[in-house]
């Protein structure tokens, strides 16, 4: 085991320096001078924005400024935005708000996701199962600023079941209805991925011989159908959950949270190079690390699996 930690964060070496690489050279070859937006309509001298320049390491060659702020990266400094604040400390307000929706998303798609499948599973062929497929579909097929803007004027507007925006300090309340838009996609993956899982379970030996042990269909579901059936599912929500950190941008623009996404999307639309490639920097590293994590607990659920060998 220890073998195979060490052969995947040597893999997730070349995988981060391809990416940040990657990020870097878009940010650095998009069109405008930031520097010179940071201004709006005031023409400031050219002294100001050379010395502005020098502190961003902006006067210096692309593979320069890549250089260094890698050796930044490597020494825990994120760097500085434009508006003087260090990243690490946006990041630091930012991320556990994100944090807490993804967490928050998950929980329904644990809850709801997984036991509608299982519902659908054990029904197959009913007007439940029917009727949780076109769900579903329906789901995959919106993209979710539909759902999100959707949801938003319903349940928000009409309704008034929840606030259109997060307020301040983005209470868990604030994020219910955001954490619902952001799990719709991976509600309808789970849905089905569950579905198919207890139905192949379902039909399995073991369940037969539990049956015809005279065991109940409420002890054989639970402990044999629905545990053996979680395995796959279980890693699609490891996964899945950074996906969600990774991939919150558009519905905390929809709903102003003010997590990583959010930040993300208003440093893109600024042009703050060093807080867009910073930020995705850490969004790569969850990425990786969440992986390595969902390949152990692959490994703990199924002792099958032998990744020291």
């Amino acid at each position: 085991m220890a073998g195979y930690i060490l052969r995947r964060l040597l893999q997730a070496i070349p995988v981060l320096l391809g990416t940040t690489f990657l990020i870097y050279f878009m940010v650095f070859a998009m069109p405008g001078d930031p520097i010179v937006a940071l201004f709006g309509e005031k023409t400031p001298p050219p002294q100001v924005l050379e010395a502005v320049r020098e502190r961003y390491n902006l006067d210096k060659p692309f593979i320069v400024q890549y250089l260094l702020f890698l050796g930044g990266i490597f020494q825990g400094d994120l760097g500085i935005s434009f508006s003087g604040e260090p990243v690490s400390d946006i990041l630091a307000r930012t991320f556990p708000v994100t944090l807490r929706l993804a967490l928050l998303s998950t929980l329904f798609l644990m809850v709801g996701g997984i036991l509608i499948g299982l519902i659908s599973g054990l029904r197959k062929g009913g007007i439940f199962d029917a009727s949780a497929l076109v769900v579903s579909l329906i789901l995959i097929s919106l993209p979710i600023f539909v759902i999100g803007f959707v949801a938003q004027f319903v349940f928000a507007i009409q309704l008034g079941w929840f606030r259109t925006t997060v307020g301040p300090g983005a209470p868990w309340g604030d994020l219910v209805l955001p954490a619902i838009v952001l799990a719709a996609g991976s509600f309808a993956q789970i849905v089905r991925l569950t579905r198919s899982s207890v139905i192949e379970t379902d039909g399995q030996d073991f369940v037969r011989t539990a049956a015809s042990k005279g065991l109940s269909r409420r002890r054989i579901v639970p402990v044999h159908v629905l545990r053996n059936s979680l395995i796959p599912v279980v890693t699609y929500l490891a996964v899945d959950f950074g996906v969600l950190m990774v991939g919150a941008t558009v519905t905390e623009g929809i709903f102003n949270v003010p997590g990583v996404g959010n930040t993300l999307y208003q440093a893109i639309i600024r042009g703050e190079g060093p807080t867009v490639v910073s930020f995705v920097t850490v969004m790569v590293l969850i990425y990786l690390v969440v992986n390595l994590l969902v390949d152990l607990l692959y490994a703990v659920l199924d002792p099958r699996i032998r990744y020291a060998k």
